[in-house]
């Protein structure tokens, strides 16, 4: 991974990593999961930290992947690097869906996979209203901290409507305009610094 701080001053925000917060990563994180993401923290505690990557749709529709559901226009995103042989999903349905956890105003995680399939049913349900991802981003107790120190990241906040219906190509810079015109400059950065 190339240290941003060799190349250019970071100037860090002060704002801690929680639940409903984002991560966007720097602009020369080359992984290939994590380059030019952002990611919604779904828990954020001593123990570690998930949540999925918001902005990395994949090739594949729903129905293509999930095929034991009802016809469903919506599309799959990645999620992140663990389980990624698993989906998991958030929606702005709150209480429709059983058992789903609030991370934010407006924005839930999981919850009865049943019920989704109901409202699919009775197309009670638009892709809008939700994201299906496969795998999710994980970390270890003090691993984000660590990433943090390092400048990898930086620690954001979004309403639940522009995470969920902003295009995914321009969430991240979307995401780095709401932190004003110190971070404009990152947008300038190539993508694969190796071609310049």
């Amino acid at each position: 991974m190339t240290d941003i701080n060799k190349i250019i001053k970071i100037k860090t925000n002060d704002l801690k990593p929680s639940k409903g917060k984002i991560l966007i990563s720097e602009p020369l994180l080359s992984d290939n999961y994590f380059k030019r993401s952002v990611v919604l923290l779904a828990e954020h505690n001593e123990e570690g930290s998930f949540g999925i990557i918001m902005n990395k749709p994949i090739d594949n529709k729903f129905n293509e992947i999930v095929t034991d559901f009802p016809e469903f226009g919506g599309q799959l995103f990645l999620g992140g690097p663990v389980s990624n042989s698993s989906l998991f999903f958030i929606h702005t349905l709150g209480k429709l869906v059983e058992n789903s956890l609030k991370i934010m105003e407006g924005l839930y995680w999981g919850g009865d996979i049943e019920s989704i399939r109901e409202l699919m049913l009775l197309k009670q349900i638009n892709p809008n209203q939700i994201r299906f991802c496969v795998g999710y981003s994980g970390w270890s107790s003090k691993q984000l901290d660590d990433e943090l120190q390092k400048n990898s990241w930086l620690v954001s906040g979004l309403p639940a409507e522009a995470l969920m219906n902003t295009e995914p190509d321009k969430l991240w810079e979307y995401a780095l305009k709401k932190l004003g015109d110190e971070y404009s400059y990152w947008e300038n950065f190539p993508i694969d610094p190796e071609l310049n």
